[in-house]
This record gives C-alpha cells, structure tokens and sequence, in this order.
C-alpha cells in the first residue's frame, strides 16, 4: 500500500501541517506582541517635528522597548479625527479641537500643556481694509479653520466687542485656501495663528484687528488616548520629556529653531523667528485653573450650538495637580 494512500500517512501529514501552521502563527502573533510601537501624530509647526526631526524621542524611548511611527495632519481637529480613530496614541493642538472631538466620544485624554501664547493667534484684516475694531465684522465674512484655536478666538471677541457670533459670516477653509481668499478679497478678515500669522504680517502687511491678549489664552495641550495612557504611562511620560528637552532647546536657541523649522514650512527663518518669540515653548501637567479655562471655551462652544452636548473637560485629564 502507498503511503498516499495510507490514512495513517495522511493523518500524520496533517497533523504535521497543522503543527507547522501553528507554530508559524504562534511565532507571528509572538512577534507581533513584541512590537511595541508609540504613533505619535505632529503638525508642520510645532515642539513635535522638531522633535522628529532630532530623532531625540527614539533613543528614551528605546530602553522601554518601544519605537516611534510619526503621521503628519494638516491642522488639529484631522490630528485628533486620527486619534479618534485609533490611528494615532498622542499628539497636540491648540484649544479647541478637543473640546469638538470630546463631544464626539474622542477618548483623549490630556496629558500636558504649553503655557499660554495669546499672540499667537489673532484676527487680519488686509492692510488698506476700512475695518478698524472687531466691532466692525458686524456682516462680513471671517475666514477660519473650523474647530481650531481661534474658532475660540473669534468666538471670545465678538462678544467682547458686543457683536452675536451670528452677526458674521464664517467661511471655514484651511490655512492655504484661507490665506487665497484673503489675499483675493474673497473674506473681509482672517482668524489665524502663527506662523500663518507672522507670514502674513511680514509678507503683505495684514493688519491686526486683535490678537489673543486679554481675551483668550492660546494653550497649546498634548493628548494620548484613555487606553494608551492605561497600558504605557512610561512610555507617555518620556514623550513629554523629550518634548520638555525640545522646548528648552527653542527658547535658549532660536535662531537655530527658525532655520530648522523653515525648510519643513517653507517659511523663511526671519518671519519664524517673530512666530517663536510669541510661543512659550514648554510643558507643565494640567491644572485645576488650566481645566477650568479649558471648560469655558466647551461651554462656550455649546452655547453657540457648535458641539452637539455638553461635555466635562475634567473627566478627560490624565491627571489633576495643583
């Protein structure tokens, strides 16, 4: 009798075979847990890709046995869709995208901020526009990012000059369009922060209608998710780190800063150097003031109905120090 035909044969071929099948399966799914991996998601400005471009943030995290994967986002509500998503495991924005992506059930958690940069971000309006105070986009058209930081900042100055949020026209463009329809005169002013801000002051003299000061704070904040900071805290608190160690490095080197941001935002150094001076580049915990701040901004944002329930800032902080 052949062995091919043998059942005990064909028994053993595939039990071998499934021996061998698992054992290939085992070894991928072991490899597979072995690969430990932070997806760190950064902006075209910002402590993060210089952090990036250092490669500082891969030899701390190296002890921990975990390498870095890095996604670039346009702006930071995409960074923190990602986020959402499980795309990504941290990442940082201003002030308002996470109020939008907490009251769509985003389980970030604020992990640290940046002190606040109330110059970083203010309202254009073309040099040679008739408008002169905020009072004066009663009717016209504001270009901005929808759900970035100066969304908060418009929000803030409008009532601060007694004007209702629907007294204006939005037009929500990125950066680039925004930027197009302000120097064509498509908008009558323009809600941006730096360095989109210092490009346009330096470059075609746009003017000032406010900048944060007195008005809103500007606070830059890192994120994780509830289950990355559950499973890898270390792994989190090295990233902040390295963060801390890039910030320093910005504020004793400037200059330096500049020239290495203005390849990556093909912006020259000298209008980099104005953006940086504006900044306070560092990291803290997040505080109790802090949380309250930001709890103003959400609460302001579901008064106007821009987010569709209201949300407690507190209840997404890793953690609350004093």
């Amino acid at each position: 009798m052949s062995h091919t035909n043998n059942p005990l044969s064909v028994t053993r071929r595939r039990f071998g075979a499934l021996a061998a099948g698992t054992l290939v399966a085992g070894w991928s799914a072991g490899a597979h847990a072995q690969e430990k991996v932070v997806r760190i998601g950064y902006q075209k400005y910002g402590t993060l890709i210089l952090l990036k471009n250092k490669g500082l943030l891969e030899a701390k995290l190296k002890p921990l046995g975990y390498t870095v994967r890095w996604a670039e986002f346009a702006a930071g509500p995409q960074l923190l869709e990602a986020l959402n998503a499980g795309a990504i495991d941290f990442g940082n924005t201003g002030e308002a995208p996470p109020i939008f992506a907490q009251a769509a059930g985003a389980p970030l958690v604020y992990v640290g901020y940046e002190p606040a940069a109330p110059e970083g971000e203010a309202i254009l309006v073309p040099k040679n526009s008739p408008l002169k105070t905020v009072a004066d986009l009663k009717g016209k058209t504001v270009a901005l990012n929808k759900g970035s930081n100066v969304h908060y900042l418009l929000v803030k100055a409008l009532e601060t000059a007694n004007v209702s949020y629907t007294d204006i026209k939005t037009a929500f463009l990125t950066p680039a369009d925004a930027r197009a329809a302000f120097e064509r005169g498509a908008v009558d002013a323009w809600a941006i922060w730096d360095p989109f801000q210092a490009a346009a002051e330096t470059t075609i003299e746009a003017r000032q209608l406010t900048n944060g000061t007195g008005i809103v704070s500007n606070y830059q904040f890192y994120f994780s998710t509830q289950s990355f900071v559950e499973k890898a805290p270390d792994v989190v608190d090295a990233v902040l780190a390295g963060v801390a160690e890039i910030g320093a490095w910005v504020k004793a080197n400037p200059k330096a800063a500049a020239a290495e941001f203005s390849p990556l935002i093909g912006i020259p150094a000298p209008i980099l150097e104005i953006a940086l001076a504006r900044q306070q580049y560092d990291v803290k915990p997040i505080t109790p003031a802090v949380v309250a701040q930001q709890q103003q901004v959400a609460d302001a944002f579901f008064k106007l109905g821009l987010i569709p329930k209201e949300i407690r800032i507190s209840e997404a902080v890793r953690a609350l120090k004093s």
